[in-house]
């Protein structure tokens, strides 16, 4: 909450593109007066671009560019010769070139003009779409000035270059995202009532995406590293990400090919295993809405997120020089901050999704645990809720909090990484990319046994570590019962999180590609591909945590119950039969039912 509020307090977003004139005013905008700096706290509403006064000969100080610069409200498209043109443009355009306090009737009266207005002759400009700028057309005025401007860019920090990045893109990114929401609304429907069609439909769409996203990073690599025109840091960092996106695209599509190939037999046996779940649904279709809470959680939680951000990085203190003019002064220690401010986004953003987990598994075990399965309990939503709010938020808090601890060695082992690369240490490269590949997997395996352990959570109402360990208990034991009904169901699921990253991702490539300027576009890109996953995760974990649900109450319904007249199973026919048939499947060798109670050998019956 600190770093927040401090960030909120001290930084300007605005500044990072907008760009603000000589006097501390942000351009575009309505400004407060700044101590000591007379021509600050000016309304710029209707004057949005950066005009220079000597345009045609600029030089760079320490991240500054020695000029004055002023907000206008357009900028000359014709070359202006005298102080006569100068007053000409300002009556017609009403964008006025000269220093604010220098009214336009004495632009040809005031002795001292020649010094308040820019150098003439002004070249005709025009304005540069991305930061604002009046970008003189005079080839020799534009070599100098593009030359200051790559400079000034090329010694940016990083944490910088990606904050301009995402504010130049930020329209761009909103529109991804919703992209990204159509994607998943699609899918959740489509699984909602799914065929055979439709599953070899989204197979064939998420191989096609695979290959042409990949081809297309290709492409876009090969183009960037052949083009002679790049310059900027931010250009060469893009191609850097570019050749890594296609080489981790490029292995993704081949393992999802060999994993299509392998369990293409189990196509039918899936679609049997959605009805089932379909079925759980239909009787609470509350569970759809579900994911639409949670995603305009997440939404409001990334907005404010990115503002923070945004703050943090423009964080400075105003400070007035002898003229008048004012300087920003970068605060030490920013960076550092960044990093508990990207910890807060992972931690809170899984702490999100895995109170929706907990809601879904809740609402299942209600219905699963209900004797009359023709008369379903009220609102097990809203019930469901309720309990979480008011005894399992911890649950959530620790299962969230385990997978964070294992992420964050994954970003710092990608952080040590980037830097070997350029010390070319071919031993150490490959132990980190081991280590990698170890915590993605440990993280795979936590995040499987949490979802578990929430399921638990709701059944028997104990606490993290309690319901983590009778989880853990359960699915040892019925591991080999359950692992093939699960299996390929999630990875059809995966598969539909995939073909929503995949056309998304491919929807920023041709949306960013045509803005390569000044842009270190590929981290947004990035950003939106992590977005993209987690409302498809969002909306599908529907589906993942619904069918895992059922599976592990089935295998506590074994455990607890005997199928006697006493003590009768709660699982109904039609489950029964698919888990048989499962099993069949799995193992054709063994001829006796697939579930026996493991003391007396009872048989399991269904619940009439």
């Amino acid at each position: 909450m600190f770093i927040t509020g401090y960030a909120v307090m001290a930084g300007a977003a605005e500044r990072l593109v907008l760009g603000y004139d000589s006097f501390g005013n942000v351009c575009g905008r309505r400004n407060t007066p700044v101590k000591g700096a007379p021509l600050s706290g000016r309304d710029m509403t209707n004057k949005k671009y950066v005009f220079f006064l000597n345009s045609c000969s600029l030089e760079m100080q320490n991240l500054k560019i020695s000029s004055f610069s002023l907000c206008v409200s357009s900028c000359p498209q014709e070359q202006l010769n005298s102080l006569e043109d100068l007053q000409s443009f300002a009556r017609n355009n009403g964008s006025c070139l000269c220093i604010y306090n220098l009214s336009i009737s004495s632009y040809t009266l005031n002795p001292k003009a020649a010094e308040l207005c820019p150098t003439l002759p002004v070249p005709p400009s025009k304005s540069f779409p991305l930061f604002n700028r009046c970008v003189p057309q005079n080839p020799e005025c534009y070599s100098k000035y593009a030359s200051v401007l790559i400079s000034m860019v090329n010694e940016m920090d990083v944490f910088h270059r990606i904050l301009g990045g995402i504010l130049a893109g930020r329209d761009t990114v909103i529109g991804l995202s919703v992209l990204a929401l159509a994607f998943s609304l699609i899918l959740v429907l489509a699984f909602r009532f799914i065929r055979t069609v439709l599953v070899h439909t989204l197979i064939a769409l998420v191989v096609f995406g695979m290959f042409f996203v990949s081809g297309v990073l290709w492409w876009l690599y090969y183009d960037y590293r052949n083009d002679p025109s790049t310059e900027l840091e931010t250009e060469k960092e893009n191609v850097k990400f570019l050749l890594g996106y296609a080489i981790f695209s490029t292995i993704v599509t081949v393992v999802l090919l060999s994993l299509i190939l392998v369990l293409r037999k189990r196509l039918q046996f899936t679609v049997q295993l959605f009805r089932i779940v379909g079925k759980i649904i239909g009787r609470i279709p509350f569970l759809l809405f579900q994911p639409f809470w949670t995603f305009l959680i997440l939404i409001v939680f990334w907005v404010f997120w990115v503002a923070v951000l945004l703050s943090l990085g423009t964080a400075g203190a105003a400070q007035t020089t002898s003229g008048g003019e004012v300087e920003y002064r970068a605060l030490s220690g920013v960076c550092y901050m960044a990093w508990y401010l990207f910890v807060g986004l992972i931690w809170t953003s899984e702490f999100i999704l895995a109170c929706q987990q907990m809601t879904i598994a809740g609402a299942v075990v209600t219905c699963y645990f209900n004797r009359n399965k023709d008369n379903p309990p009220r609102h097990p939503v809203l019930s469901s809720i309720s309990v979480l709010f008011c005894y399992h938020l911890g649950t959530a808090v620790k299962g969230s909090f385990l997978i964070t601890i294992l992420r964050i060695p994954r970003i710092l082992l990608l952080y040590l990484y980037n830097i070997l690369k350029q010390k070319e240490s071919a031993c150490a490269k490959c132990l980190f990319k081991c280590c990698f590949c170890c915590f993605w997997c440990q993280e795979s395996c936590l995040r499987y046994f949490n979802q578990h352990a929430y399921t638990t959570t709701a059944i028997n109402g104990t606490n993290f570590c309690t319901s983590a360990k009778d989880a853990v208990f359960v699915l040892a034991k019925n591991s080999a019962k359950l692992a093939s009904i699960c299996c390929f169901g999630d990875f059809i699921l995966f598969l539909g999180k995939v073909f929503v990253v995949c056309f998304t991702v491919f929807g920023g490539l041709m949306a960013f590609n045509y803005h390569r300027e000044l842009q270190a576009w590929v981290v947004p890109l990035l950003l939106v591909g992590f977005f993209a996953y987690l409302m498809s995760h969002s909306f599908l974990s529907v589906f993942e945590v619904t069918a895992d649900a059922i599976f592990l109450c089935f295998a506590v319904d074994m455990e607890t119950n005997d199928g006697s007249a006493e003590r009768p199973y709660f699982v109904d026919q039609e489950l029964l039969t698919f888990v048989s048939q499962s099993n069949k499947l799995t193992d054709r060798q063994k001829h006796r039912r697939p579930f026996q109670d493991n003391e007396d050998g009872t048989e399991l019956q269904p619940m009439v």
